[in-house]
């Protein structure tokens, strides 16, 4: 696996690269990748760093492993590629959004519009084995990724993470709660969300809000 992860995050990963688990998880990701159909393409690996660098960021969303459907995953948490059908997820996120600021449904899926306005689209899993959700799961990757989540909160400050369902909340203890912003709510997965876990969160208002206060551009949603 070519680790090509931008500039501004090198600087602050570069010891992981180093370490014994992110060989074996390289090995293991180029093995997977030679030998079966995995998500997303090698390059889109680390398209969350290279849309978002890390004097950027504003607000993390954390998700747990990419689309395993073809020409789903674009290397961003929720996101799929141009043109692609909205997977149910995203369709709730969509419907939340468009409750909160009273603004039409998108018509794309590709959520590269949030990553470049300082939006972290960050899966704990990057690559996944086509039609088996989780397949690259305890590999190296939830470590890598928790390193991330760590980087962030102990080196910038008035950061909003947004951790929905179970999975993300545990990510929690990772974050300095004196320094950052944590939203929390449901998953939007239907499971969740026609239980009444996700809707009218105001994640989305509520993260716009504090940036607001603390003078930084609110996101368009």
């Amino acid at each position: 696996m070519n680790v090509n992860i931008h500039e501004s995050w090198k600087k602050h990963l570069a010891p992981e690269f180093e370490k014994p688990y992110f060989t074996a998880l390289a090995n293991f990701v180029k093995n997977e990748y030679s030998q079966h159909t995995c998500y997303p393409k090698g390059n889109r690996i680390f398209a969350a760093f290279d849309h978002t660098h890390f004097n950027d960021v504003k607000v993390v969303i954390i998700g747990q492993d990419p689309y395993h459907g073809p020409n789903q995953a674009n290397g961003l948490c929720f996101s799929v590629q141009e043109g692609i059908p909205h997977p149910p997820s995203l369709i709730n996120i969509f419907k939340e959004i468009q409750e909160e600021f009273q603004i039409p449904y998108p018509k794309s899926g590709n959520l590269e519009r949030w990553a470049n306005q300082g939006v972290l689209l960050l899966n704990a899993t990057l690559t996944v084995r086509a039609h088996q959700a989780g397949s690259h799961q305890n590999q190296g990757w939830e470590i890598f990724t928790d390193e991330v989540i760590k980087t962030i909160s102990n080196k910038k400050e008035h950061v909003v993470f947004m951790l929905w369902g179970g999975f993300a909340k545990k990510k929690a203890k990772l974050i300095d709660a004196q320094k950052h912003l944590i939203l929390t709510t449901g998953h939007p997965s239907p499971l969740s969300a026609n239980r009444g876990y996700w809707f009218g969160n105001k994640n989305f208002q509520n993260a716009n809000i504090y940036l607001e206060k603390i003078a930084k551009k609110p996101i368009i949603w």
